[in-house]
């Protein structure tokens, strides 16, 4: 990996325009720019948008929409299960946003959590950039991505211990790579320790396309493109301080983009689960200010790849765990849910691995959220299942 080493002048100015880029990210909002669904977008400040794109939907063409988009907002987000040589098992998250506003510069952001489930720790580590150095994806000769390469450095952080600062992400097609160190000072809880994820990813299944053709319309707010590999077999290597684990496992991988700006003041639900048979669901929850439910939907996608969409009055989301709340940011969430999709006689229980996978990056995104791994029971038509989750809350710090 190549690390970039800026001047002084071009660090301060990066900082500063960083700081406008973070700025944008949350002005005239009531909850987080960086989001999965959204409610009614509320003005910004100008410049706001960029030139006007295309016509809405377009289909989705993989591998060009893997790439990157000229687009307001766009993420892509993975999270997983890993279990290794000694019988351990983990989860992990590590996700790269990026943001377009007008004349600005391209602001980026990253985040990268790791649950211990035996232990039954977390830690987190996030970081941010702004400018087009962290765009490196492949192009053809039309100029379309044909995939993504995503190299975030941080120019506001001290380098990791091994001096490696690159966090990177590639991938076409299904066939990715997710390669990060995060050193002592960018981890919380701090501690005597780094942590490293170089991970190999591939699948064999088409991409998941939610509502269908893989467009969520958000009416006066815009809309968002939407799909998912939701089950990719990885192996590769999880470095947790001085400890070297050879690990495998499954990931769950989303890419969003569209123009949107910001969700509503109650935030959201997302809930990923990768059952023992093969199967894999998910199910989105977006509420207003008042915490009501204002869209929910879901996809169910079998073991050979199909895709069905799942409606909002099909899906019955209760809350069933005592609820945690966070000593740090005085956050109060829900901690087990049930989910009962009615035309897939499914009924699941998940429970957390560990109550405290919260993630508190303000600094980067001016978001306090909850993602964490679960445990998932339950029955289909009757015959008892099993499997593992992911779980992403946001709206309860607010």
């Amino acid at each position: 990996m190549v690390e970039m080493a800026p001047d002084r002048r071009y660090r301060r100015t990066c900082l500063a325009t960083l700081a406008l880029g973070i700025a944008l990210f949350a002005s005239a909002c009531t909850g987080p720019i960086l989001a999965r669904p959204v409610a009614p977008t509320p003005s910004v400040p100008s410049p706001a948008a960029t030139p006007t794109p295309p016509d809405d939907p377009r289909p989705i063409v993989l591998p060009r929409d893997d790439g990157p988009h000229h687009r307001l907002t766009e993420w892509w987000y993975y999270t997983g299960h890993l279990t290794d040589q000694d019988g351990g098992t983990w989860g992990f998250e590590y996700v790269i946003f990026r943001a377009e506003r007008g004349s600005f510069p391209v602001s980026w952001a990253s985040h990268i959590a790791i649950t211990d489930e035996t232990k039954g720790t977390f830690t987190y580590a996030q970081r941010s950039t702004v400018g087009s150095h962290v765009d490196r994806s492949p192009r053809g000769p039309d100029g379309e991505p044909i995939g993504f390469d995503l190299n975030v450095v941080d120019i506001g952080a001290a380098p990791a211990a091994s001096g490696v600062r690159a966090w990177t992400m590639t991938g076409a097609g299904g066939r990715d790579r997710l390669a990060a160190r995060a050193g002592l000072a960018e981890l919380t809880p701090s501690g005597p320790i780094d942590v490293v994820l170089d991970l190999e990813l591939t699948t064999n299944r088409p991409a998941a396309l939610h509502d269908q053709d893989g467009w969520i319309s958000f009416g006066p707010a815009g809309g968002s493109y939407y799909y998912s590999r939701t089950r990719m077999d990885v192996s590769g290597l999880l470095t947790v301080g001085d400890r070297d684990l050879q690990v495998t496992g499954i990931a769950w991988f989303d890419h969003q983009w569209g123009d949107f700006i910001a969700v509503g003041g109650g935030g959201w639900d997302w809930f990923a689960v990768n059952l023992d048979d093969g199967t894999d669901v998910t199910v989105s929850v977006v509420r207003d200010a008042l915490k009501r439910p204002v869209l929910t939907y879901g996809s169910v996608v079998d073991a050979d790849g199909s895709t069905r969409h799942v409606p909002g009055d099909a899906i019955t989301l209760t809350a069933t765990g005592p609820s945690w709340t966070s000593e740090r940011t005085g956050a109060t969430y829900p901690s087990g849910w049930s989910i009962f999709i009615a035309p897939e006689d499914l009924v699941l229980e998940l429970t957390p691995t560990v109550a405290d996978q919260e993630l508190d990056t303000r600094p980067t995104t001016g978001v306090v959220y909850w993602e964490g791994s679960q445990r998932v029971s339950g029955t289909r038509g009757g015959v008892q299942v099993g499997g593992r989750g992911y779980v992403e809350l946001t709206g309860y710090a607010n």
